[in-house]
C-alpha cells in the first residue's frame, strides 16, 4: 500500500470525461423525459416543428445516452482505475497523455456533431446505430486512440498481475471494435453514384434479413460490452475499493467473464423471433439467452456476497447504497431478458412497452446507478475534497429508485396489456380490439413513464449540483481516504 501511496496519479483525462459523462447524461436523460411526454400527450410532438417530433429525438436520447453518457463514463472510470491497478501514472508517459488529449477532443467535438446531425434527420434509421458514414470513421478513430491508450498503460504497468476490471476493459474494447466494425460497413452513395444524391448518405453492405441479423448480433452485443461488460469492470473495482471488502470470489469473478464472453455474442438473435431468420438461429438465440442467466447472475452474486457480513454498511453510507442496488437492478434484468426471449413468452412481448421497459430497469438502475457511484467515489480522490452533502445523496437515491420502480412496473403492465389486447379475439376469430383501442388503454401508463423520468432527471441534476458543489467548496481533504468516501 505505501508504494501505491507514493505514487502521484494523473486526472486530468479522468476530470475531463467525467465532466462529459454529466453533460451528456444530463441532456440524454432530458431528451428522453420529453419524447416519454410526448408518448402520453403528443400534441408536444410539434413544439419545435419537424426538429421536435419523437421521430427526430428518439434516435438522439438512445444515442446520446449509449455513445455519450455511458462510453463518457466508461473512459472517465478507466484513466482513473486503469493507473491504480496498474501502479502507473498516465504522466510518466507523454505518448500517452498526448493520445488521451487526442480522444478526448475528437470525441468530444465528433459526439456534439453527431448529434446535431441526427437533429437535421441524418441518419442510416439502424437501431443504436444511426450515425451515417463520416461519423463512423471518427468513431473507429476514437476507439482505436483508446485502445493504444489501454494497451500503453498495460505495456509500463508496475503490478505484474492484471486485476480482473482490467479483463473488463479490454473486453469492452476489443467487443465493440468488433461490433461496430462489421455492423457499419455501408457504401457511402455519392461515391458510388458518380456524384448523385447526398454525401453523407450510405446504403449498408448487407441486405434484407442478413441486415436484419448483423444489426441485431451489434445491437444487442452493444448492450453486452457497452452495458456490461465495463460496468461489471466498475463494480469489482469500486465496490472492493469503497467498503474494504476483498471480492467474495476471485475464481467466481473469472468463470463469469468467461461465460459472459462466450455466451453473450450468440444471443442476439432473439430480437428476430417469429421473423424471416431461420428457425434454429432464432432457437439458438433463445437457447443462448437462457443459458446467459448463469454468468450474469454469478457476477451479480460475488458482488453481493462481497458484502457478506458487512450490510450495516447500506445505513451508513450511501454510496453502497447505489452499488447494492445497481447489483440488484443488474440480476433483476438479466433474468427478465431471458425470460422474454423464450418464443412463447416474446410471441406477447415482442413490439410491445414491456421491451423499454426492460431496457430501461437495466440502464436506470443498473448502469447510471453505477456510473453516479463511480464519480461520487473519485471525485474526493481526484479533486482532495469531501462531497458536498451526504443528504443530497440519500435524496437523490430514493428519488431516483423510485422513478425507477415506477418506469419499470407501468412499462410491464402496459406491455403485457398490449400483448394481450393485439392477441384477443372473439368467438368467430376476428380482433376484438383496434390499435387505437390500445392506445387509449395505455395513456395512464404512458403518464406515469413521463412523470417517473420528470423524477429520475431531477435525481440526476441533484447528482451533478453535488458534485458541482463537491469540485467548488467541499472541504478541502488533507490525505486521500483509504476506503470509505468522506462525505459532509
Amino acid at each position: 500500500m505505501q508504494s501505491n501511496a507514493a505514487l502521484e496519479y494523473d486526472y486530468s483525462l479522468a476530470k475531463k470525461f467525467t465532466y462529459l459523462t454529466i453533460l451528456f447524461g444530463f441532456l440524454g436523460m432530458l431528451v428522453g423525459t420529453i419524447i416519454a411526454a410526448q408518448m402520453a400527450f403528443p400534441e408536444l410532438n410539434y413544439l419545435l416543428g419537424e426538429y421536435g417530433t419523437f421521430s427526430r429525438l428518439r434516435p438522439i436520447h438512445t444515442n446520446t445516452v449509449v455513445f455519450g453518457f455511458t462510453v463518457s463514463g466508461i473512459f472517465a472510470t478507466w484513466f482513473y482505475l486503469g493507473q491504480r491497478v496498474l501502479k502507473v501514472s498516465i504522466a510518466e508517459s507523454k505518448f500517452l497523455m498526448f493520445i488521451g488529449n487526442l480522444q478526448f477532443w475528437l470525441y468530444f467535438v465528433g459526439a456534439l456533431l453527431a448529434t446535431v446531425s441526427l437533429l437535421f434527420g441524418i441518419s442510416s434509421s439502424k437501431e443504436y446505430a444511426q450515425y451515417e458514414w463520416p461519423f463512423d470513421l471518427v468513431v473507429v478513430v476514437i476507439w482505436v486512440l483508446w485502445g493504444v491508450g489501454i494497451m500503453g498503460l498495460i505495456g509500463i504497468r508496475r503490478e505484474k498481475a492484471l486485476y480482473i476490471s482490467v479483463w473488463y476493459y479490454l473486453a469492452c474494447f476489443l467487443g465493440i471494435a468488433m461490433l461496430y466494425l462489421f455492423n457499419n460497413m455501408a457504401i457511402p452513395t455519392y461515391f458510388a453514384t458518380e456524384g448523385l444524391g447526398n454525401i453523407l448518405h450510405s446504403v449498408s453492405m448487407y441486405a434484407g434479413t442478413n441486415d436484419a441479423l448483423v444489426e441485431w448480433w451489434y445491437g444487442h452485443n452493444a448492450v453486452a460490452f457497452g452495458f456490461t461488460v465495463p460496468i461489471v469492470g466498475m463494480i469489482y473495482y469500486f465496490l472492493p475499493k469503497e467498503s474494504g471488502q476483498a471480492i467474495y470470489s476471485y475464481k467466481l469473478s473469472l468463470l463469469s467473464f468467461w461465460g459472459l464472453m462466450f455466451v453473450y455474442l450468440w444471443a442476439g438473435s432473439h430480437h428476430l423471433l417469429w421473423s424471416t431468420v431461420p428457425d434454429w438461429m432464432q432457437t439458438m438465440g433463445s437457447a443462448f439467452s437462457v443459458v446467459l442467466i448463469l454468468p450474469s447472475w454469478g457476477s451479480a452474486i460475488n458482488m453481493l456476497l462481497t458484502m457478506k457480513g458487512e450490510w450495516n454498511q447500506l445505513t451508513e453510507n450511501p454510496l453502497i447504497k447505489f452499488m447494492v442496488l445497481a447489483s440488484t437492478f443488474y440480476m433483476l434484468s438479466t433474468i427478465e431478458g431471458p425470460i422474454q426471449a423464450i418464443k412463447s413468452v416474446n410471441a406477447i412481448a415482442h413490439f410491445t412497452d414491456w421491451i423499454p421497459g426492460h431496457v430501461h430497469d437495466g440502464v436506470l438502475g443498473w448502469v447510471v446507478f453505477m456510473i453516479m457511484a463511480a464519480i461520487f467515489h473519485m471525485a474526493p480522490r481526484m479533486f482532495k475534497r469531501e462531497i458536498y452533502s451526504k443528504k443530497l445523496m440519500e435524496s437523490q437515491f430514493w428519488l431516483q429508485t423510485t422513478a425507477v420502480v415506477l418506469y419499470f412496473t407501468s412499462m410491464w403492465i402496459a406491455g403485457i396489456t398490449q400483448g394481450m389486447m393485439w392477441r384477443a379475439v372473439d368467438e368467430y376469430g376476428n380482433l376484438m380490439y383496434s390499435f387505437i383501442d390500445t392506445v387509449t388503454v395505455l395513456h395512464p401508463y404512458y403518464t406515469i413513464r413521463a412523470v417517473s423520468g420528470v423524477l429520475y432527471l431531477v435525481g440526476f441534476l441533484m447528482f451533478a449540483w453535488n458534485i458541482y458543489k463537491t469540485i467548488t467548496s467541499g472541504r478541502q481533504l488533507t490525505e486521500e481516504p483509504q476506503f470509505k468516501t468522506p462525505m459532509a
